[in-house]
């Protein structure tokens, strides 16, 4: 009798390699999804005003402290604000857009802002603050 000396395939999944890229996969995720979620840093001022509910996304405008525009994490300067809009939101007129102004800004700044965006007819302008913290 011969015997056969070739070993039969090896049938069994080594899930060893898979396991440490699902591993990997997850710290990678872990320490970039905070970091996704950044913008421009202001400090709102507080208000006791409602929120406001909406299901669609709006634009925002920010000012930061030394009063740089910003659409979105986009800097811009102020004449250049009202055509980038405009053709972000394809001229609708009745997009929401957020106005966040930081608190030590010049309270001009802002109402230069205001006065760009709802002279050129968009009429939902809203502004953002933060809640009064008791």
């Amino acid at each position: 009798m011969i015997r056969n000396t070739r070993s039969k395939p090896f049938s069994d999944i080594n899930v060893t390699p898979f396991v440490d890229v699902m591993l990997v996969l997850l710290i990678i995720f872990m320490v970039t999804a905070p970091l996704l979620t950044v913008g421009v840093q202001v400090d709102l001022p507080e208000s006791n005003a409602d929120s406001l509910q909406s299901d669609d996304e709006p634009m925002e405008v920010t000012i930061n402290e030394i009063g740089t525009i910003y659409i979105q994490e986009t800097e811009i300067a102020l004449g250049e604000l009202i055509p980038k809009i405009k053709a972000i939101t394809d001229n609708r007129l009745d997009t929401k857009i957020y106005v966040r102004g930081d608190e030590a800004i010049d309270y001009g700044k802002v109402m230069r802002v205001l006065g760009e965006l709802s002279g050129s007819g968009f009429s939902k302008v809203s502004l953002i603050t933060k809640p009064v913290s008791n």
